[in-house]
């Protein structure tokens, strides 16, 4: 996978740049627009300084001379895409106005004025809406009966991709801890990514007495994800001081009931192959699987596994990612089935690099677990 990457990156790099410089121009020709500047000069100096920013901003995120610059070149480019997205409203809005026998719109003049105080609202309206999705978390629920028996059912809440950093903190951490006292949750799996990459921010804004906050009777475990393998160690330690257990390539038997079985990222070389893994637990017993990513699907529906819940592509966060990442995954999101092994993939907790999502929404999973029923 990697190798096939490398050997495609310059179309990928020539695409993105190109995508880049399409929505530079159709910000540029939009704001001169909304400016109503009529000189060419005008126009040609705005159009100079939009691309001198973009590609600027692409260029110091490349060179990764501030770890601050990647998010900025991010926030950017969610800009440029926000305002396209506005532009193709304003122009299917301008038509439906046009074709409607309402007099004020057949006057172009008429018509153009009131787009310039559409589109800014339509803008104004998305970055709204992608920050709802963000920072409001919904709660999504599932029922399910595996192929085993149980002596009583469990309820598990599922949360992935917390991504505690600059700007996921304490108050998202004290409102899914509410979350979870409502729901009345007997076990909290996180299947990865808990961190943004490090605990700079996690420890410099005091968050670990918030993550305390996340309890449940049949305890909290963990996985790492991407974006905490690298440091591991220190996430490690900061996870688990807060009460909440870390997997690496282990089984739990939890309450006499089930066992829980946690594999790091596939970025740790060292990690178990599943069916390895597996040899830790009782497989005539219930198995419930923490993989932060969702891949290795079909491996898995062949395995004694009976719930796997996985997170890492944020159902793609910003439209279209959502409809990229299906085509990339056999489950990109929600819950399937395949073969006897329940599959749930959230679109996480918190987010990547931008504070926005359109397309996705902030989610924890209710899931509740039953046991096979028996006959007689």
């Amino acid at each position: 996978m990697k190798f096939y990457f490398m050997s495609q990156f310059p179309i990928i790099f020539f695409t993105v740049w190109a995508a880049v410089q399409f929505l530079s121009f159709n910000l540029a020709r939009g704001l001169a627009w909304q400016g109503k500047m009529r000189h060419v000069w005008a126009r040609r100096g705005l159009l100079l300084m939009v691309l001198a920013i973009s590609n600027g901003l692409m260029l110091l995120a490349f060179l990764r001379l501030h770890h601050h610059i990647f998010r900025i070149n991010a926030i950017w480019l969610t800009v440029l895409w926000f305002v396209f997205l506005a532009t193709v409203l304003a122009w299917i809005v301008a038509n439906i106005l046009r074709r409607s026998r309402v007099a004020r719109y057949q006057n172009a003049d008429l018509l153009q004025a009131d787009l310039r105080k559409i589109a800014p609202v339509l803008v104004v309206a998305m970055f709204g809406l992608g920050w709802f999705n963000a920072y409001v978390p919904a709660v999504r629920r599932v029922v399910i009966e595996i192929d085993k028996p149980m002596a009583q059912p469990v309820r598990i809440a599922m949360v992935a991709d917390t991504h505690l950093g600059v700007l996921v903190g304490k108050r998202q951490l004290d409102k899914l801890a509410n979350i979870l006292n409502e729901e009345k949750v007997d076990l909290v799996l996180m299947p990865g990514d808990i961190m943004d990459d490090d605990i700079a921010a996690y420890t410099a804004e005091n968050m670990k007495p918030h993550l305390q906050k996340i309890r449940a009777p049949l305890g909290v475990f963990a996985t790492l994800g991407n974006h905490d393998v690298r440091e591991g160690k220190h996430i490690t330690q900061a996870i688990e001081s807060a009460g909440i257990r870390v997997l690496r390539d282990e089984a739990v038997w939890v309450d006499n009931r089930f066992w829980v079985v946690g594999r790091p990222d596939n970025l740790d070389a060292e990690r178990l192959p599943t069916a390895q893994l597996l040899q830790k637990a009782n497989v005539q017993q219930p198995i419930f699987l923490l993989d932060h990513r969702p891949d290795g699907v079909l491996a898995h529906a062949k395995l004694p596994i009976d719930l796997q819940v996985s997170g890492h592509v944020h159902n793609g966060q910003i439209f279209p990612g959502n409809w990229v990442v299906r085509f990339l995954n056999e489950i990109h999101y929600g819950y399937a089935k395949r073969g006897n092994t329940h599959f749930v993939v959230t679109s996480g907790y918190g987010f990547w690099g931008i504070p926005f999502r359109l397309g996705s929404q902030a989610e924890v999973w209710i899931i509740d677990v039953q046991g096979k029923k028996t006959v007689g």
